[in-house]
């Protein structure tokens, strides 16, 4: 195994990596600055879009450009002009919050979920944008929305609510795009500092979950057992994506600048986005939005 900078931006709250199978290219974006990126599977032909308000994530569209859920609401991004077109705001009565982690899911519908900026209210939700751009609430009680990703198969969502201790996995109805049936999949200590922030799922079925604060990468069984654990060169590691053209370098993020005082620091790596290779496992491609 064998970890690397793949490019050093200095991302204030780097997040979200995404590769994009038909492009060959990996996107991430910075939260807090309002940045897309775009580079190729080795770090070059680095190139950024900025948004005009804090990005939580993004997802590309079949037609071509992205759905980024910004501060408020979720947005369409045109990649040539660089506009950026409003959809909906799903929560215009909480101006605490703001849109956070996102994926699509195998039918192009985009999941992603809200967070209470301070990081205490359970003022949170989570929410479903369909290809015709309706917006559909899913869960709530949410303090802060991350990690979404799915089974192999579909049929099995997974989500965290990153002070929560614990991933949880729901049954998901491909049909309709709708959970049930909430139940823990694997939990962590709240005693360490850390919490679980982004996640992704590899073709074995294991979701590979970012311990942000901790530093560390988790691999966890189908069972919800623990497989493998990575140490990072940085403690604030942020989400994880597989990607490359074998679809077997895992991606990670980082951030530069904790979002609040109480959280740590980090050495000269900090914000860097980081490549690991020689894993022996590989991910699955990540699907476009429909719409």
């Amino acid at each position: 195994m064998r970890i690397e900078v793949l490019v050093d931006v200095k991302t204030t709250l780097g997040e979200g990596p995404l590769w994009d199978v038909e492009e060959q290219r990996l996107y991430w974006i910075d939260s807090f600055d309002g940045r897309v990126f775009r580079c190729t599977a080795d770090g070059r032909e680095v190139r950024a879009w900025d948004v005009p308000q804090k990005i939580g994530s993004m997802c590309l569209r079949k037609p071509g450009g992205a759905v980024v859920s910004l501060a408020r609401g979720f947005h369409l991004l045109d990649f040539t002009t660089g506009e950026v077109t409003p959809i909906h705001d799903p929560e215009p009565d909480r101006p605490n919050n703001r849109l956070n982690d996102g994926k699509v899911d195998r039918q192009g519908r985009f999941i992603a979920g809200s967070m209470d900026t301070q990081e205490e209210g359970p003022n949170g939700a989570l929410y479903r944008l369909d290809p015709d751009l309706k917006v559909t609430r899913l869960d709530s009680g949410i303090v802060v929305s991350n990690g979404p990703c799915w089974s192999p198969d579909g049929g099995t969502f997974y989500f965290t609510d990153t002070w929560s201790g614990e991933i949880s996995a729901y049954d998901y109805d491909q049909r309709t795009g709708t959970v049930a049936n909430k139940r823990a999949f694997c939990t962590r200590p709240k005693t360490d500092g850390g919490g679980f922030d982004g996640a992704t799922v590899d073709a074995e079925g294991c979701v590979w979950s970012a311990h942000v604060y901790v530093g560390k990468l988790v691999r966890y069984r189908p069972d919800g057992s623990v497989d493998r654990v990575i140490e990072m060169p940085v403690r604030k590691v942020t989400s994880v994506m597989f990607g490359g053209p074998d679809l077997d370098v895992l991606f990670v993020t980082s951030m530069a600048k904790p979002p609040l005082p109480r959280f740590p620091g980090d050495g000269v790596l900090r914000g860097s986005l980081f490549a690991i290779h020689g894993l022996g496992v590989r991910g699955m491609p990540e699907a476009r939005f429909a719409g």
